[in-house]
């Protein structure tokens, strides 16, 4: 017995020095990859893939999984990346297998950059298997985490999209970074081409006009497709295709590529090149986004895409289409005596319609347009089916434009007189947009070693045969562990790897940041908020929530649809913590606190607050009609408000929200909200839309307006809410502006003392008018917050 204890405390030690030369398939726990040595790189048993570190840039590399071999043009296909947007330093950077069981990328020694947040009692060991999938395996053999359950923007056969793990494109052929194009399954179970810009959200495929019933199956609740490797694709929503060179065994793959076309390729052989064998768009200019707004985009077979601004705009970035153009002249609002319209013959511009109006002669057209303060521009149309009726459209926004010879109709775009071009525009021309195939620079590492000499085979021989007595001993030394101790919950977990896109920290993690939780900076009905320290010294905010009798599987849901929420007025979360009873969030932390304390404070002048309000309201419109899954706050306040360095604003706590279908509202099984800020359809038993968030934005900006905090008006009356609210903060508001209507002084007896008449007058009186719009009692007559923010938009220009 004391010799075998012997062995197995020898082998235990030199186990890290054996594991590193035991295998290139595999990666043995306490060893790691270097990025400083070109050799540390994992091949599959087949040879058909490699993982290791891949240069991104200048001195910038991921880890990565490609093709090994290359392409004719020595560029290596590149199908999974763990860290595409937070590249590591050339030197020092190493990816570690830790004998905790995790996984971790770090940064020249320093700061994590990707961790697989695993753990495991038990040896474990990564490895490279045929399929092209990196696997983190324990020593029974199970599974703790894999690459393909986090793709980027490739699939590989009977790799699985999910519901929560869609194939994201890259930015462009040369940078692997998050782009704006998803291939998704949405909320009604049915697979998407989405496009996920900076300002605008829109699915382009398949088709918007065809209902969903006529191209999928939408009652399935798996949400799961994936490919074979003979070419054949299937998905739970009914959809269907093969390749076509289906039937034959080829490498293959379906990327998302960085110009928003879903393509299954296949490699061949004797000309090393990838051949397109499926795409889901065959006119390459319907993607959505892809020369940005005011902007058009023609395809020619020989030149490929070509994007132009349109006339009298000016492109945002020359290095970059997707920022698209912005315009070189000013309009005001209604009808402006300066505005005119260029024809723009044969250009469409697809979705964003203020309006239609059917049988309208064109000058008809041009008078609603001009009429609009929102208005761009109009599309005017002959169906082909009914030649003889116009078709008005006037466009609120210019997105997703085209050129095409064969459209039966025009664009006429809304422009200033003064900045008027002197041709007539009967086409669009502008700057080029290379859209060619080729992938990312060649990488430039060998990955084939020299021959080996006998006493090296020897050697490796020796070493592989020691390592095989090593996993038996500890293998007969591990079962007879687990045969003599108890069960024990807290002894062994099984790893359900959250799909959240963030950061899952453990509990004692959040304690030791937050000082044992005696650093609180907020609380409320959703629960108490400290400040804390990371490990990777980032100061953030750190909630605990009051949820306890909520389950994982529910919350995680929760939280991986908030990780989908970004927006520069969003607050952003860096992770969370699901671990026994506790739940909780980590988020940014803001300087300046809430907008609440400052108000308070008197902190804020008149263009501080001006340009909160119009903040606020971009992060709601995003949360109503931007992103992917719509959602109401239900919680609109300024303790909710927060703000960052420059004062500006972040919309936070969605722990009330509330998820809703598109152009649907819902019904709740309790109020939800603040005193004082609640609008009356919470007490009236009437159905929940974004209108009780607008309500709510409204009476934030009569306070940010007058320095008075409804909810302690509100708690010196014993009315019902709904009547509080109107009978108080907005009436008092209100009165003012009937009884001295015309007059200027019902501004003055109703801002903010301590603003000290510095303020612009005309604004803040649209900006009260807008405020009592927001909070009329009929939810009908307030306006959309994209409205709002339309209007705010206007005032702030003029």
């Amino acid at each position: 017995m004391d010799i075998l204890f012997f062995l197995i405390v020898l082998l235990l030690v030199i186990s890290p020095f054996i594991s590193l030369s035991a295998s290139d398939y595999a990666l043995r726990w306490g060893s790691h990859l270097s990025v400083d040595n070109s050799e540390d790189v994992l091949i599959s048993p087949n040879g058909v893939f490699s993982a290791g570190f891949y240069p991104v840039g200048d001195n910038a590399y991921s880890f990565a999984i490609w093709f090994s071999k290359p392409t004719r043009h020595n560029n290596y296909t590149v199908v999974w990346m763990a860290n595409r947007d937070f590249p590591v330093n050339g030197k020092r950077s190493k990816l570690l297998l830790l004998e905790t069981g995790n996984l971790i990328l770090t940064d020249a020694g320093q700061s994590t950059a990707w961790s697989s947040d695993t753990s495991s009692q038990s040896p474990t060991m990564l490895r490279l298997n045929d399929t092209g999938n990196l696997l983190l395996q324990n020593m029974e053999g199970v599974v703790i985490w894999q690459s393909f359950d986090s793709p980027t923007d490739t699939l590989l056969p009977f790799q699985r999209i999910t519901r929560y793990r869609p194939l994201v494109s890259s930015r462009s052929s040369t940078n692997f970074s998050t782009g704006f194009y998803k291939l998704v399954f949405n909320e009604n179970n049915i697979l998407r081409l989405v496009y996920d810009g900076p300002e605008i959200s829109s699915t382009y495929w398949p088709y918007q006009w065809l209902t969903e019933g006529e191209v999928r199956f939408q009652y399935n609740s798996n949400r799961i497709a994936s490919f074979d490797s003979l070419g054949e694709f299937t998905s739970s929503d009914n959809w269907h295709f093969v390749s076509a060179d289906y039937g034959v065994k080829l490498q293959r793959r379906l990327t998302l590529d960085y110009d928003g076309n879903a393509r299954l390729y296949s490699r061949e052989e004797d000309s090393a090149t990838w051949v397109v064998s499926w795409q889901a768009k065959s006119q390459v200019c319907e993607t959505h986004g892809i020369c940005g707004h005011n902007s058009t985009c023609s395809y020619d077979p020989v030149s490929g895409i070509k994007c132009s601004c349109l006339p009298n705009y000016k492109i945002r970035n020359i290095t970059d289409w997707t920022y698209g153009c912005e315009p070189e002249f000013n309009l005001s609002c209604g009808n402006d005596p300066e505005a005119t319209f260029i024809p723009l013959k044969h250009v469409e511009f697809y979705g964003y319609d203020a309006d239609l109006y059917q049988n309208v002669s064109l000058e008809q057209c041009k008078e609603k347009c001009l009429q609009s303060c929102i208005c761009q521009g109009f599309q005017y149309r002959y169906d082909m089916n009914d030649p003889i009726t116009p078709y008005c459209y006037p466009k609120m926004k210019l997105f997703n434009g085209q050129y095409t010879p064969s459209y039966f109709g025009d664009f006429y775009l809304k422009v200033s007189k003064s900045n008027l071009f002197l041709d007539n525009h009967t086409a669009v021309s502008g700057l080029g947009l290379n859209c060619s195939n080729e992938l990312g620079a060649p990488l430039h590492r060998a990955y084939q070693k020299s021959s080996e000499s006998e006493t090296l085979k020897f050697v490796r021989s020796f070493t592989f045969g020691l390592g095989g007595i090593e996993i038996v001993v500890i293998l007969v030394v591990w079962c007879f562990l687990i045969k003599s101790k108890k069960d024990s919950d807290e002894a062994i977990q099984s790893y359900h790897p959250a799909e959240t896109g963030f950061k899952r920290f453990t509990y004692s993690e959040l304690k030791k940041a937050t000082g044992n939780f005696n650093k609180e900076i907020g609380r409320g009905a959703g629960g108490i908020v400290y400040k804390g320290v990371l490990s990777d010294s980032r100061v953030a905010a750190i909630k605990l929530l009051n949820v306890a009798k909520q389950g994982e599987a529910e919350f995680l849901a929760e939280v991986s649809t908030i990780g989908k929420l970004n927006h520069m007025n969003l607050i952003e979360i860096w992770g969370y913590c699901a671990q026994g009873k506790h739940r909780l969030l980590v988020y940014e932390y803001m300087e300046h606190g809430s907008l609440a304390e400052n108000l308070s404070a008197k902190a804020l002048d008149w263009q501080k607050r001006f340009e909160i309000a119009l903040g606020t309201a971009r992060g709601l419109a995003y949360l109503h009609e931007e992103c992917l899954e719509w959602v109401l706050h239900c919680d609109v306040k300024p303790q909710n408000i927060l703000l960052d360095s420059n004062y500006q604003p972040k919309v936070s706590d969605f722990g009330l929200s509330k998820l809703l279908s598109r152009g649907k509202h819902e019904s709740f099984s309790k109020i939800r909200g603040t005193r004082g800020y609640m609008a009356p359809e919470w007490v009236s038993n009437l159905p929940i839309t974004s209108k009780v968030d607008v309500y709510s934005y409204g009476i934030v900006v009569l306070e940010m307006i007058t320095g008075k905090n409804p909810a302690t008006l509100a708690s010196h009356s014993t009315e019902t809410c709904g009547e509080i609210e109107h009978k108080r903060l907005v009436t008092i508001v209100r009165d003012k502006k009937i009884k001295v209507n015309g007059m200027a002084s019902w501004i003055e007896e109703i801002v903010d003392p301590t603003l000290e008449r510095k303020y612009d007058q005309e604004k803040i009186e649209t900006l009260v008018t807008l405020a009592l719009q927001c909070v009329e009692e009929d939810r009908d007559a307030r306006p959309t917050i994209s409205k709002v923010v339309e209007m705010l938009l206007h005032l702030e220009n003029h």
